[in-house]
C-alpha cells in the first residue's frame, strides 16, 4: 500500500471517533451497505437482512470476504455459543489487518453484540479496502480517483458537475450521465430534465440493476430529501459503476489486442503460402528449362538446323523469360516483406522448405543464366564452325578439280616409251620436255599441299560428309607421289641416253622455256580469278581488292610476255614455211602450243572483269554490315551509359540525406524511368537480331554487347525493385515501431557512417562502434569481458553470419526506442475474455471475437488439460506463446 492510500485509509478510519452518525446517513448506510453485500453474496447462494444481525455469528462474513477476495479463509467454528461466534468474526477481522488495514475501535465483541455503527463501520471498511482502495486515475488516492473518474466521464454532459460524493448526485443526471457515456443505448439523456430529479434517479437505478447487473442500493427519496446524502453510500453505489464499466472496457481491450494479434498471423500464414507456391513453380520451370539448354545436339549439321535453334531460344529469351523473371522479382518483395511483418511483431522468421530458400532460388537462377550464355556461345561458335566448313568445302572441290585437270594424262605419258628409236634432237626435246615438267611438277606442289591442309582443317572441324573428301584428297596424294617416282624415273632414263642426242631446236626450247612458266602464272592467275573467298568486314574485302588491283596492274607486262610468246611462235612457223621443213612440227620441249597460251590469255582477260564484279559485290554487303554495326553501336552507346547512370543513381541513393518517402519516391521515379526506357532496348534488340541474322561477330564501334546491356538492364530492374521494397519495409518497421523521422535519420546515417564499404552490414567492431556514438553501448567488466554486448549480438546475429544487416540494426533500436506486444501480454488478454480461468471455451470467443478470427482461434487451440476443465475447455496459454514462436503451434 503506498504511503498516500495509507494516509487515506487512516482518515477514513476515524470515522467512529465521532460521538454519534446522523440518523438520516445511519439508514442510508444500512440500505446500501445491505445491498452492496447482497451483491456479491448471492453469488455463493446466500443474502441478509439485517446488517446488524446477520455477520453476528461471523459465517456470513467469512463468506462474504472469501466472495469478495477470492482467498479461503481458515475454517469457522460450527459451534453457536458466544465464544464460537467470537472466534469466527475474529478470523474476519484478522484478514482484513493482514490486507494492510487498521481497524480502530471495531472490535469481535462489538460485531457479535450486534452493535450497528461497529458493523456499518467494518463493512464500510471493507468495501474501501477491496472496492475502492484500487481505483487510481493519474496517482491519485483510491477516493480521488474515483471522483477524477466520475469527472472525466461526465464532463461533456449538461447540467453535470461532480465535485464530490454527495450533493453532487442529488438530481440523478450524474448517474444516468455515466450510464449514457458507457452504453447510450441504454437511454436517452437529452430527454432528462434538472428539474426532475426523482425521475433521473429511478431511471438509472432500474436502468444499471436491468442491464448492467448493479443492484439497487440507494432509494430517490433518502437522497432527494436529504440536504447532504451519505457520501459513503454514494461512493459505494458509484464505485459498482466503476467496475461494471471498467471490466466491460478491459474485455474490449483485450479482444481489440487479440483480433490485431490474430490477424497478423493470418496474414503471414498466407504470405508463407504464396511464397511456398511462386517458389515451387518457379524452381519447376528452371529444372524444365535446363536440360533443354544444355543439350548440345542438332537435328542435322548445317546452317537452317542452327538457325532453327538460334530462333527457338530468341523466343524463349524474348517471350517465355521476362514473366519468370517478374515472378522471381515478386517472390523475393513477398520473402522481405513477411520477413519483416514477422520480425517487427516479434514472431520467428518464416525458414522455407529445404530446397526453396531464396539463395537455393538465386542459386538455381544463377545456374539458368550460365546454361543460357553457354547454349548461346555454343550456337554462335556452331554457326561460325559450319560456315568455315561450307566455304573449305567448295575451296577444297574447286582446288581438287584444277589438279585433276592438270594431272589427267600425265602418268601414261611419263610411263610412254616414245624415245626409242627416235633421232637424237628428238631425244634431247624429250629431255627439255620432261625437265619443262619437273618445273611444272614442282609448280604444283603448293598446290597439292593446300589441298591436303584444307582436308585436314575439315577433319578437325568435324565435317559431316568427310568421308569423301578424305578419299578425293587420299587419291590426288597417292597420284602425286606416283607421278613423283615416274618422273625420277623418266628423267634417269633420258639421262642416260643423253650422251646419244645432241641436236636441239633452240627455237623449240626458247618457246617452251618461256611459255611454261607464262602458262603457269595464267594458270594460277585463273585460279586466284575464280578463287572463293569469305570475309566478315570492310578491311577485309579491302584487302582483296588491293592485291587485285596490283594484279591487273601486272598485265601489261604479261602482254608484253604473251606478244613475246606469239612472235616465237610465229617466228617458228615462218621458219617451216621457209624452209619447208618435213619434219614433225610438234614442239619437242613442250605440249603447250600458240593457240593454248592464246585461249588462257583470253580466259585471263574474261575473269578480270567477272572478278571486279564479285569484290565489288561484297564491299557492297560489307558496308551494309558496317552500317549495321554503326547503327547498333550508336544506339547502344546511348542505352549503355544511361543503365550505368541509372545504376549509380541508384548505388549513391542510400548514401544521400533525407526523409525515407523522398528517397522512396526517387526509386519509384527511376523505376518508371527503367520501365519506360524498355522501347529503347526493344530497339536495340531488334538491331542485334539484324546483326545476328547478317553474321556479324564482332563490332569495334562500341565497347558494349547486347549480353551486356541486357544483363545490366535486367540487374537495374532487380536492385530498384529489391531497394524500393526495402525502403517500404523500412518506413513500415519506422511507422509500426513508433519511430520519429527524426530518429529514423539518425539510425540510417549512424549505420552508414560505420559502413564503410557500402556493403549494408556491419561487423562486430563496427556495430559496438556504432552503438558508442549512439551512447547505447554497454561498457566492458573488469576483466575486459562484455557479456551483455554478447547478448545484443546474439538477438542482431542469430546465425552467427558474423554481421550486423541494417534491418537488424534498425529493429534493435525499434526495440530500445518503442515497445511492441509480447506472449505476455496475448495471455493477459485471453484471461481477461475467459473471466480470469485457466482456460477458455468456444462460446466466450464467439462472444468475444469476429467470427472469422475466433474460429482461427478455435482450429488451433489444444485442449485444456488442467485439474480445473471442463468440457470443451481450451488452452489459451500455449496457443498464446506459439503465436510468438515459444512453442510449437
Amino acid at each position: 500500500m503506498s504511503l498516500d492510500e495509507e494516509t487515506y485509509m487512516e482518515q477514513e478510519e476515524d470515522w467512529d471517533r465521532s460521538t454519534v452518525l446522523d440518523p438520516m446517513w445511519e439508514i442510508q448506510q444500512t440500505k446500501t451497505f445491505t445491498a452492496w453485500c447482497n451483491s456479491h453474496l448471492r453469488k455463493s447462494g446466500t443474502q441478509i437482512e439485517h446488517i446488524d444481525k446477520d455477520f453476528c455469528n461471523g459465517l456470513k462474513l467469512i463468506n462474504l470476504l472469501e466472495v469478495i477476495s477470492g482467498e479461503r479463509l481458515p475454517k469457522p467454528e460450527k459451534g453457536k455459543m458466544r465464544v464460537h461466534k467470537i472466534s469466527n468474526v475474529q478470523k474476519a477481522l484478522d484478514y482484513i489487518m493482514s490486507k494492510g488495514v487498521r481497524l480502530v475501535s471495531i472490535g469481535a465483541e462489538e460485531i457479535v453484540d450486534c452493535n450497528l455503527k461497529m458493523t456499518l463501520g467494518m463493512i464500510w471498511t471493507i468495501i474501501l479496502r477491496f472496492a475502492i482502495q484500487d481505483i487510481s486515475v493519474e496517482e491519485s488516492t483510491a477516493k480521488e480517483g474515483l471522483l477524477l473518474w466520475c469527472q472525466r466521464k461526465t464532463a461533456p454532459y449538461n447540467n453535470v458537475r461532480v465535485q464530490n460524493f454527495h450533493t453532487s448526485w442529488k438530481d440523478g443526471l450524474a448517474f444516468c450521465a455515466l450510464i449514457h457515456r458507457h452504453r447510450p443505448d441504454l437511454l436517452d439523456y437529452n430527454s432528462l430534465s434538472k428539474d426532475d430529479p426523482k425521475k433521473n434517479l429511478e431511471l438509472a437505478f432500474e436502468v444499471a440493476e436491468k442491464y448492467l447487473d448493479i443492484p439497487k442500493m440507494l432509494d430517490p427519496e433518502d437522497i432527494i430529501n436529504t440536504a447532504k446524502p451519505d457520501e459513503r453510500s454514494i461512493m459505494t453505489y458509484v464505485s459498482c459503476y466503476y467496475h461494471a464499466f471498467a471490466g466491460a472496457q478491459q474485455a474490449e481491450n483485450a479482444a481489440n489486442r487479440l483480433c490485431k494479434v490474430l490477424r497478423m498471423n493470418q496474414d503471414n500464414e498466407r504470405l508463407m503460402d504464396e511464397y511456398d507456391r511462386l517458389a515451387s513453380d518457379l524452381l519447376e520451370w528452371i529444372k524444365r528449362k535446363r536440360p533443354w539448354l544444355e543439350d548440345r545436339t542438332l537435328s542435322e549439321n548445317s546452317l537452317p538446323a542452327v538457325q532453327d535453334k538460334l530462333d527457338e531460344f530468341r523466343n524463349y529469351r524474348g517471350k517465355e523469360k521476362p514473366p519468370k523473371t517478374e515472378e522471381k522479382g515478386q517472390l523475393e518483395t513477398n520473402y522481405n516483406t513477411l520477413q519483416t511483418k514477422l520480425r517487427l511483431s516479434n514472431r520467428p522468421a518464416y525458414i522455407p522448405q529445404e530446397g526453396k530458400m531464396v539463395s537455393d532460388i538465386a542459386k538455381a537462377w544463377k545456374g539458368l543464366e550460365q546454361s543460357e550464355r553457354g547454349f548461346e556461345d555454343w550456337l554462335l561458335a556452331e554457326m561460325r564452325r559450319l560456315e568455315r566448313l561450307d566455304h573449305l568445302a567448295r575451296k577444297f572441290r574447286h582446288k581438287c578439280e584444277i589438279h585433276e585437270g592438270w594431272a589427267e594424262g600425265k602418268e601414261p605419258d611419263l610411263e610412254n616409251n616414245d624415245y626409242s628409236g627416235i633421232k637424237l634432237n628428238e631425244i634431247y626435246a624429250l629431255k627439255k620436255k620432261h625437265e619443262a615438267f619437273e618445273s611444272d611438277l614442282a609448280a604444283h606442289q603448293d598446290r597439292v599441299e593446300q589441298i591436303a591442309a584444307i582436308a585436314q582443317e575439315m577433319n578437325l572441324l568435324e565435317y559431316h560428309d568427310i568421308g569423301p573428301i578424305n578419299s578425293r584428297c587420299q587419291t590426288i596424294c597417292d597420284q602425286w607421289d606416283r607421278l613423283g617416282n615416274l618422273t625420277s624415273a623418266r628423267r634417269q632414263t633420258l639421262e642416260t641416253i643423253q650422251d646419244l642426242l645432241q641436236r636441239v631446236d633452240s627455237l623449240f626450247l626458247d618457246f617452251a622455256k618461256k611459255a611454261a612458266p607464262f602458262n603457269n602464272w595464267m594458270e594460277g592467275a585463273s585460279e586466284d580469278l575464280v578463287d572463293v573467298f569469305s570475309v566478315h568486314t570492310v578491311d577485309e574485302i579491302r584487302g582483296l581488292i588491293q592485291p587485285h588491283e596490283e594484279f591487273k596492274a601486272t598485265l601489261n607486262d604479261a602482254q608484253s610476255a604473251f606478244d613475246e610468246l606469239v612472235e616465237i611462235g610465229n617466228k617458228i612457223k615462218n621458219l617451216f614455211a621457209e624452209h619447208n621443213l618435213d619434219i614433225d612440227k610438234s614442239n619437242p620441249y613442250t605440249t603447250l602450243t600458240v593457240q593454248d597460251i592464246v585461249s588462257k590469255w583470253q580466259e585471263v582477260l574474261k575473269l578480270v572483269p567477272e572478278r571486279d564484279q564479285a569484290l565489288q559485290s561484297e564491299l557492297l554487303k560489307q558496308e551494309s554490315n558496317e552500317r549495321l554495326r554503326y547503327q547498333f553501336a550508336k544506339k547502344a552507346n546511348v542505352v549503355g551509359p544511361w543503365i550505368e547512370g541509372q545504376t549509380m543513381k541508384v548505388n549513391n541513393l542510400h548514401m544521400e540525406r533525407g526523409a525515407l518517402e523522398e528517397h522512396l519516391a526517387s526509386l519509384q521515379r527511376i523505376e518508371r524511368d527503367v520501365v519506360d526506357y524498355k522501347a529503347h532496348m526493344d530497339e536495340l534488340e531488334m538491331y542485334n537480331q539484324s546483326v545476328q541474322e547478317a553474321m556479324i561477330f564482332e563490332n569495334e564501334h562500341t565497347k558494349y554487347t547486347m549480353e551486356t546491356i541486357r544483363v545490366g538492364y535486367e540487374q537495374l530492374v532487380t536492385t530498384t525493385r529489391r531497394l524500393i521494397n526495402e525502403l517500404e519495409n523500412q518506413i513500415l518497421t519506422r511507422d509500426s515501431k513508433g519511430i520519429t523521422e527524426e530518429q529514423f535519420e539518425i539510425f540510417r546515417q549512424s549505420f552508414n557512417i560505420f559502413d564503410k564499404n557500402h556493403s549494408g552490414k556491419l561487423d562486430p567492431m563496427e556495430f559496438k562502434s556504432c552503438l558508442v556514438s549512439l551512447s547505447m553501448a554497454p561498457p566492458d567488466d573488469k576483466s575486459g569481458r562484455n557479456p551483455e554486448f554478447d547478448r545484443i549480438m546474439q538477438s542482431v546475429d542469430p546465425n552467427h553470419d558474423g554481421h550486423v544487416t541494417f534491418e537488424a540494426f534498425l529493429d534493435y533500436m525499434s526495440r530500445e526506442a518503442t515497445d511492441t506486444d509480447t506472449s505476455e501480454q496475448v495471455k493477459g488478454s485471453f484471461k481477461v475474455l475467459a473471466g480470469n480461468k485457466n482456460y477458455i471455451t468456444k462460446e466466450d470467443l464467439m462472444r468475444e471475437l469476429p467470427p472469422d478470427q475466433a474460429e482461427y482461434c478455435i482450429a488451433r487451440m489444444a485442449p485444456y488439460q488442467g485439474p480445473d476443465a471442463i468440457p470443451g475447455a481450451l488452452d489459451y496459454l500455449s496457443f498464446s506463446t506459439a503465436l510468438y514462436g515459444e512453442s510449437d503451434l
